[in-house]
């Protein structure tokens, strides 16, 4: 079976994934239930792949590597090598991931990065989209989708909601 290839996210009403200094106190702020469903989507990955400026953003921001049991890739041209916790990879990022997709495997998460998800979404390498909408306006920032992008068809597959937030969960529609 290939590795399927989840979007989540958690974003407010007018679709910016963090204000425009990386803020993301907005969210942390917001009034949820239990960790929103976090851990059920976190339980059914193996690897995580994000750029460079994601991961910068959790080492300032975290106490600790918030997914030290996953194989972690971070995509820069800075950095070469591995530490105990990531792949430093230079490589395209489309190009390495469909040969990844290729291997054994249960599901790849792409955790933030709008250059990334860019990439994906051009080469429709997005296979669920796990979309949280906060109750928020935050009219600016770092918006969810940057450029234009191919025409996809989704199915939902179910809503949750986790006090002030809801949580769509969709299928991609792949066509024969």
């Amino acid at each position: 079976m290939s590795n399927r290839y989840p979007y989540a996210t958690a974003i407010p009403l007018d679709g910016f994934i963090a204000k425009e200094n990386d803020d993301l106190q907005w969210l942390e702020e917001t009034e949820g239930e239990g960790d929103n469903g976090y851990a059920d989507m976190y339980q059914s990955i193996d690897t995580v792949i994000m750029g460079k400026r994601t991961y910068d953003y959790i080492l300032e921001h975290s106490d600790t590597f918030p997914y030290p049991d996953k194989k972690c890739y971070v995509f820069t041209t800075a950095q070469t090598g591995e530490n105990e916790h990531v792949t430093f990879v230079q490589e395209d990022v489309v190009t390495f991931t469909k040969r990844l997709k290729e291997q054994k495997g249960a599901k790849i998460w792409m955790v933030g990065g709008a250059v990334i998800l860019d990439a994906f979404l051009q080469e429709q390498l997005i296979d669920e989209w796990i979309i949280t909408i906060t109750p928020h306006l935050l009219g600016s920032g770092i918006p969810l989708f940057t450029s234009p992008r191919p025409f996809e068809n989704l199915r939902l597959l179910e809503t949750k909601r986790y006090g002030q937030m809801v949580q769509m969960h969709y299928q991609v529609r792949k066509e024969a």
